[in-house]
């Protein structure tokens, strides 16, 4: 065994035992993997509590000594061996205390040296031993990332959780998310020379066995939502009472007391809604999921450039990414309740997940209003195809679609990316014809979140469409985005010849929409001729102007054009069972008088008018006393429903929209995970100045608190 460390007097506090252990990992003499040190530092039950500047002071002194010591590379080895050991004996023993302070530790050192590498390729985590330590024959011919990512892994998937096991699966899921984090350091766009020596470790995992196990392990948290254990409480880089958690202190100056590593501690606000080892299972699980390896092929680029979009565009042609195992678990994820027989006889490809797909659609119809679990909806009704169509057959799809269409109807209060993610949900929903049909069956009592106006017995399908418009109105206001424009309509006319007894509000809010199309067309058509009528012929920027308007003027033409084709495919497939649309369509017909001859409107209107000519002639053959009132005319309307045949209508191709994937889906997940992880998990508490993966601004009065801090520092940590 080798040396210890002469201890303090002899009848020293707890404490100062702890700090001269701590002090002494962190300083310049190294010890062997076999020294008895690691065994009295991972023992430890004390609490020890330090200031900030002392964390930060003994991050700094750990990243200058570690290339002699190799004390990262060594705690994370002994982090494995306590797993290892754990795995082997029954109940709770001294090696899952060890694992935990191994695990916590690690997260502490190893954070702030990601945060704060230099070199590209993050070698001060210096994940190797030196020569004289390569004859313990310890990892089998791997690398010390692979070695600790498949021992982590491998417990993860294999070991269940309890009360017992509680606060280490916490404390894992904590440390293999800050070992992932080096993907902050790099740009929005993977490249073949980014190093992130954890996360591909966990890629090449050779045990697709494995890889089902974790992927099981972590969707089964998220699911179940496992307690903390009332005899012992969490400390981790997540904290539940509105402060921050410990990880976070360690960058942030405003802290009052930083290392605990040996603390654990519940939340005492008495909020339930967060659940640390969900929350943390699924962050990970997005993390892995949505993760794409860029290599190079191997004819290496040649041509010169010094455009670096050109650069990058090359960068793209000649390289390729990676298989991720962990995707293709997801994806082959299967119902445990369900076994489909494989006819053709085609056996899986990747590892096969099984779980209760009824437990996981109702844990997603929960919270639906995180945007984690948004984005897991949406990783499995495009990923996995059993999901989806257990997700079609369900006829409580209110579950789901109830807290979807209350997330959009506060678009305000969202983030444009979970509003993307929403709206595609409902797109690749909206594909079926079964869903299409079936949402306009479910009738709800009521819709108490929906302001506007009481809505009673409305349909699923009617306040769906109520909602996205309202979704394209909030989008012409505020976002102007096209595809979200896009997304909205291809729902909506996916849904149109599918339509059943449209409520008299949704269906007005149709032909409103059509309306508010309209006088934005034509306003952009205004001051397109007024700017062509004033700019110089020979002047570039005028032209310039002309053209983006002209390229608008294109974009709103197309979508007066769908949203005439969604009229035309519910009166041409579905008029006798709408008449609330008949209705309003002749109550605002004057709307679509100045289109009558546009060319790229005209047949369609041909046949809305057809529809106007039928009923207005039947109005006029009706003799009434008095006004005509709403009732009356709906009442002559639904009467002529059932005579109508629809001669003189030209029938058109069904419109229908799918959902295709972007060709670089990563360079839109991979920033969008980590913004969740970092921006709406605030107790991870990344160094903001150090994250290049996505813009980050620094708060204003961060950085004051932050020069504040530094100038009272004055004490200095002695190791």
């Amino acid at each position: 065994m080798g040396a210890v460390p002469s201890t303090p007097r002899k009848n020293a506090r707890p404490q100062d035992t702890a700090e001269y252990l701590i002090s002494t990992f962190v300083g310049e003499k190294s010890f062997p993997l076999t020294s008895d040190f690691w065994n009295k530092l991972l023992e430890l039950p004390f609490t020890l509590q330090w200031p900030n500047y002392r964390v930060r002071q003994a991050c700094e002194t750990f990243v200058k000594n570690n290339y002699n010591t190799r004390h990262l590379a060594k705690i994370l080895i002994h982090l494995v061996w306590s797993l290892q050991e754990s795995s082997t004996t029954s109940g709770v023993s001294i090696d899952y205390t060890k694992a935990i302070n191994a695990a916590y530790l690690s997260s502490v050192f190893l954070k702030y040296t990601i945060e704060n590498a230099k070199s590209e390729n993050f070698e001060e985590l210096y994940l190797c031993l030196n020569e004289d330590e390569t004859a313990v024959n310890i990892l089998r011919d791997q690398n010390i990332g692979r070695f600790v990512m498949h021992g982590i892994l491998s417990f993860i998937g294999s070991t269940d959780v309890s009360s017992q096991t509680y606060l280490l699966h916490l404390e894992l899921l904590n440390f293999v998310l800050v070992a992932m984090s080096t993907q902050l350091r790099s740009g929005p766009t993977p490249g073949p020379k980014d190093v992130h020596p954890f996360i591909d470790a966990a890629m090449g995992q050779q045990d697709s066995a494995l890889v089902g196990l974790v992927v099981h392990r972590l969707l089964l948290n998220y699911i179940t939502r496992p307690r903390i254990p009332s005899s012992g409480a969490t400390h981790s880089i997540f904290s539940e009472d509105g402060e921050p958690g410990v990880l976070h202190k360690v960058g942030s100056a405003a802290a009052n007391f930083v290392l605990m590593p040996f603390n654990y501690f519940v939340s005492s606000s008495g909020n339930v809604s967060r659940n640390p080892l969900a929350d943390n299972s699924l962050l990970l699980l997005l993390i892995l999921i949505h993760y794409r390896k860029c290599l190079m092929m191997v004819e290496p680029i040649t041509e010169k450039c010094e455009d670096p979009l050109k650069l990058d565009s090359l960068v793209k042609e000649k390289s390729y990414f990676s298989d991720n195992p962990f995707y293709r678990a997801l994806e082959s994820a299967r119902d445990v309740e369900f076994d489909r027989v494989d006819i053709e006889g085609n056996g899986h490809n990747g590892p096969l997940v099984r779980l209760s797909f009824a437990s996981l659609f109702d844990t997603l119809g929960l919270h639906l209003a995180d945007e984690d679990s948004v984005l897991l909806l949406y990783s499995l009704v495009h990923g996995n195809s059993d999901f989806l169509e257990y997700v079609l057959v369900r006829t409580d799809l209110d579950t789901l679609l109830i807290p979807i269409l209350e997330t959009l109807y506060n678009a305000s209060r969202r983030t444009s990316n979970q509003i993307y993610m929403l709206l595609i949900i409902l797109l690749i929903l909206s594909q079926d014809s079964s869903f299409n049909a079936s949402i306009h069956k479910l009738i709800l009592p009521s819709v108490p979140w929906y302001q506007e106006r009481l809505l009673h017995n409305t349909s699923l399908g009617s306040l769906m469409v109520i909602i996205l418009i309202r979704t394209v109105k909030y989008n012409l206001s505020q976002l102007r985005d096209v595809y979200l424009h896009t997304n909205c309509l291809a729902t909506l006319a996916n849904m149109a010849p599918h339509v059943h007894r449209l409520s008299a509000y949704a269906s007005q809010r149709l032909v409103s929409l059509f309306d508010m199309l309209s006088r934005k067309y034509s306003k952009l058509a205004e001051q397109k001729n007024e700017k062509m009528l004033q700019i110089n012929p020979n002047s570039i920027e005028g032209n310039n102007t002309v053209e983006d308007m002209s390229a608008e003027l294109h974009i709103y033409t197309d979508f007066l054009r769908i949203v005439l084709e969604i009229l035309n495919a519910i009166l041409t497939y579905a008029l006798p069972r709408n008449p609330e649309v008949v209705y309003a369509i002749m109550h605002r017909q004057e709307v679509f008088q100045p289109f009558k001859n546009h060319p790229r409107f005209i047949e369609l209107l041909e046949n809305i008018y057809s529809v106007l000519d039928f009923f207005n002639s039947r109005m006029d053959a009706q003799r009434t006393d008095g006004e005509w009132s709403v009732e009356k005319v709906l009442q002559v309307i639904i009467i002529n429903c059932r005579s109508w045949r629809g001669e003189g209508m030209k029938m058109f191709t069904q419109l229908r929209f799918t959902y295709e994937q972007e060709n670089h889906p990563e360079e839109f997940f991979i920033p969008y995970v980590w913004k969740l992880l970092v921006l709406s998990h605030s107790g991870f508490g990344f160094n903001i100045g150090a994250i290049n993966l996505f813009p980050v601004p620094l708060p204003i009065e961060d950085a004051r608190v932050e020069e504040e801090a530094e100038r009272e520092q004055t004490d200095d940590l002695d190791v």
